[in-house]
């Protein structure tokens, strides 16, 4: 269903020629991030595999990760990254009057006796596990859900320290060569399911969004100590139910017209930051909705956004606004089988999404006009990668399917690891390096291919 008030065609209009420009896109060799450099899963300049999984078709590698986390991993150099929990179990009796006693109710949630954290440095070309770093040890975490992990946010680096975030158990900053631990911070918040949102590294700040029960605001910590830069708070949340306040995305810097825009979805809210200063460009209330997951995707002047529970829609908005720009930039709305938790990827001038219960969709990125829906089977949380015009979309049950870019669904192959799957994939040269639990595959192409 697609809904486009006359304000936001006129608004579309002047925006329709940038999209013939085509993208300006430069190969980075790196994965520093959620979600690639770019922080859209693109994959420029390498050509990785689309098949693989068969019964003679050994990875490159498979390397076991000791303890839980559904981080994403990231790449530097020729060495990857990612975060794990190791937790410490309570007995049944115990776990049972820890959470009885909340507020929040018992059902689908875990809570652990002690939780410690750590950084993982695995080797990119032998899989070899170089380095298990303890960053924090937390006595009596808060419980969590338990399709979440304490170890949900993926680590960014900028190439000299690595920096691991865990919501309310705390943020971390390492020296990469050494290891050693540079600063801790922590905002000891009520997530009630726990962690999602990751941070993101931009100059000399580190950017996180912490939308929790009590407090909604986006801050920026010095890299360099961990002390705050810049704290702001959400726009003004209209809700009845505390725990309707929280949001998991995580934000985007993106570059347009000479401005630099920290792009940030909460509840309701879709704002636009100066990264610099915290100050607002712009806001858009883009619907009722909370636990917002998906992080935002951006082309040409144009983000695109999914609005969280209950009601899921993918709403375009233009950029290029000042202060409340709901009535004038919101471009188009998209309101069937849009993704709860995995985030859409982009790739010339069609959107792919894929939904919690597996169907797949591709619209139109400057219309949202639908092109096609496909059941893909099996349960989704990782969010889709595109390279070299294909999507790969990764279910939890370790299925990859292929398909071809373009308007038609066109499926290439079907690719099976064992383990579950919630971290999405990520680059290593013309390797795909996925997270299962409990492995770590090195993924390179196949004889067949």
């Amino acid at each position: 269903m697609i809904r486009m008030s006359l304000r936001a065609i006129v608004s579309m209009g002047v925006l329709i020629g940038c999209w013939l420009i085509g993208f300006v896109s430069e190969s980075r060799s790196d994965w520093p991030q959620f979600r690639g450099p770019f922080g859209d899963g693109r994959v420029e300049g390498t050509k990785p595999p689309v098949r693989w999984g068969g019964f003679f078709d050994k990875p490159v590698w498979q390397t076991p990760i000791p303890g839980k986390g559904w981080s994403s991993p990231v790449v530097i150099g020729n060495r990857v990254w990612l975060t794990t929990g190791i937790e410490t179990a309570l007995s049944d009796r115990d776990a049972n009057s820890k959470l009885t006693s909340r507020p929040f109710g018992t059902e689908d949630f875990q809570t652990h006796r002690s939780v410690e954290l750590r950084a993982i440095e695995v080797d990119a070309d032998t899989g070899q596990l170089l380095r298990s770093i303890p960053l924090l040890t937390r006595a009596d975490p808060k419980p969590i859900h338990a399709l979440n992990s304490y170890a949900t946010p993926t680590p960014a680096t900028d190439g000299k320290s690595l920096y691991c975030h865990f919501g309310s158990l705390g943020t971390v900053c390492i020296d990469l060569e050494t290891g050693a631990k540079l600063w801790e911070k922590r905002f000891d918040l009520e997530e009630i399911t726990g962690s999602g949102g990751s941070p993101v590294v931009w100059k000399d700040r580190l950017l996180i969004a912490c939308d929790t029960m009590e407090e909604q605001f986006v801050i920026a910590l010095d890299t360099m100590t961990g002390e705050t830069v810049w704290k702001t708070n959400r726009p003004p949340i209209s809700v009845a139910q505390e725990s309707e306040r929280r949001s998991f995305s995580t934000p985007l810097v993106i570059e347009w017209q000479g401005r630099t825009q920290l792009i940030s979805v909460g509840a309701q809210w879709l704002v636009s930051y100066d990264p610099e200063t915290g100050a607002e460009w712009w806001r858009a209330q883009i619907g009722t909705g909370h636990a917002c997951v998906p992080r935002p995707v951006h082309a040409r002047g144009i983000v695109f956004v999914c609005t969280g529970y209950w009601t899921h829609e993918l709403v375009a908005v233009n950029t290029t606004g000042r202060g409340d720009v709901t009535d004038t930039h919101i471009i188009w709305r998209y309101s069937k089988q849009v993704p709860e938790v995995s985030s859409p990827v982009l790739w010339n001038e069609e959107l792919y999404m894929v939904s919690s219960m597996g169907i797949a969709t591709c619209v139109d990125a400057k219309t949202g006009k639908e092109h096609w829906v496909h059941r893909l089977g099996g349960n989704y949380v990782a969010s889709p990668t595109v390279a070299d015009g294909h999507v790969f979309f990764t279910s939890k049950e370790g299925v990859t399917t292929v398909i071809e870019a373009g308007k038609e669904y066109k499926e290439i192959a079907r690719n099976e690891l064992f383990g579950e799957t919630f971290a999405s994939m990520a680059n290593y040269r013309d390797y795909w390096i996925i997270r299962t639990h409990p492995d770590l595959f090195c993924i390179g192409r196949s004889e067949v291919e």
